[in-house]
């Protein structure tokens, strides 16, 4: 059975271009114009994946508003926001209330369909048997590729793909630095260095929330970022140089 895919968008050029290409994908595809209609149609039946844009017609926010309405009636539910808004400030707000992705539209439709598989592929692999293969243990961290989680010390990390690929690309070559455009073609994302840097932020206050004392993503200044395995132990041997 192919996934329903449900886009709330305003602009009907927009909102059909999207939908022809991933029907073309084999999607099934349904569309809606504003709030009122798309939360009538999910109260009946949810999609198996949502694609929100955040400013529908007349209501600023009216994107935000059914990510929180969907998160009350599924925490599974795959959502992205793909926005012409990019600030810090929308993008967090988008991940907190619970979507998984966050886009802007100058993403390319092959990079879209690209993120929607993975969507799907992590929702699928959740439902499976781990298997060993996959996983990539670095002290603390342990890292299922297959069912796209991250956990710290045995705790679940709640990343969204973006940043799960981010930290995977860093944590696959420990201490090696990635720069800017190498954690956008891993993450296949394209924005600019501030939305990368604030990806980046978000990662490790993610991990702080479990540990306080996380500090393995160094930045390293005019390059880019790297894990760092044993940040306690450099530390000391740097102080000791």
């Amino acid at each position: 059975m192919s996934k329903r895919i449900a886009i709330v968008e305003d602009d009907a050029a927009i909102r059909e271009n999207y939908a022809d290409a991933l029907r073309l994908q084999g999607y099934q595809v349904q569309t809606y114009p504003n709030k009122a209609t798309a939360m009538q149609a999910f109260a009946l039946r949810l999609p198996h994946l949502a694609i929100l844009d955040i400013g529908l017609e007349h209501e600023y926010d009216a994107g935000f508003e059914i990510c929180q309405w969907l998160r009350t009636m599924s925490n599974t539910l795959p959502i992205i926001f793909l926005t012409a808004r990019d600030s810090d400030v929308d993008t967090v707000s988008g991940l907190r209330i619970g979507a998984d992705d966050y886009l802007t539209k100058d993403i390319s439709l092959p990079h879209l369909a690209a993120r929607i598989a993975a969507l799907f592929r992590r929702q699928d692999a959740l439902g499976k048997p781990q298997q060993t293969d996959h996983l990539l243990k670095l002290g603390a961290l342990t890292i299922d590729s297959q069912r796209m989680t991250v956990e710290w010390n045995e705790q679940m990390v709640d990343l969204t793909i973006t940043e799960f690929w981010m930290l995977y690309a860093l944590a696959k070559h420990p201490g090696h630095v990635k720069n800017r455009s190498q954690l956008m073609q891993d993450s296949k994302i394209y924005v600019d260095d501030s939305t990368i840097t604030s990806h980046i932020k978000r990662i490790r206050k993610k991990f702080n929330r479990l540990d306080a004392n996380f500090n393995c993503i160094d930045t390293v200044y005019g390059m880019g970022y790297r894990w760092n395995q044993n940040p306690v132990q450099n530390e000391a041997e740097q102080l000791g140089k």
